[in-house]
């Protein structure tokens, strides 16, 4: 049963992963429009003290790539040349990184599901 147990662990912390993962990614779409604004992104790592395979969530990055700089002389924040910076949030990239983290997510949950189906099987298979 063990094998069942850690199967389980190391799927809900994929799942637990890509959330955070689509979290941030929903915030950076959500600010592609905000003035000096940096992309979010989170990398993963190997969660010790568990079954082999198990993820986290490492720190929190802020993209390093430039801010856009935009002329629009009636805004706010513009400068005296009529210019000010807005995010380095890319939609394609985040769309598209989006779609990566959901189908992983989506695997992980269909991981966690079979082995739940299998571990239930047995259950059944040792009562008779």
């Amino acid at each position: 049963m063990s094998d069942f147990s850690n199967a389980l662990t190391v799927s809900s912390s994929g799942l637990r992963a890509q959330a955070e993962r689509l979290r941030f990614l929903s915030e950076n779409i959500a600010n592609a429009d905000t003035p000096g604004y940096r992309r979010k992104t989170v990398s993963f790592e190997q969660a010790f003290g568990g079954p082999d395979g198990m993820v986290k969530t490492g720190p929190v990055e802020l993209g390093r790539g430039a801010l856009e700089k935009i002329y629009d002389p009636a805004h706010p924040l513009a400068d005296s040349s009529g210019h000010y910076m807005g995010s380095n949030v890319d939609l394609v990239i985040e769309i598209a990184d989006a779609r990566e983290a959901q189908r992983s997510y989506e695997a992980n949950l269909k991981m966690f599901d079979q082995t739940r189906q299998m571990s239930s099987a047995l259950m059944d298979l040792l009562r008779r």
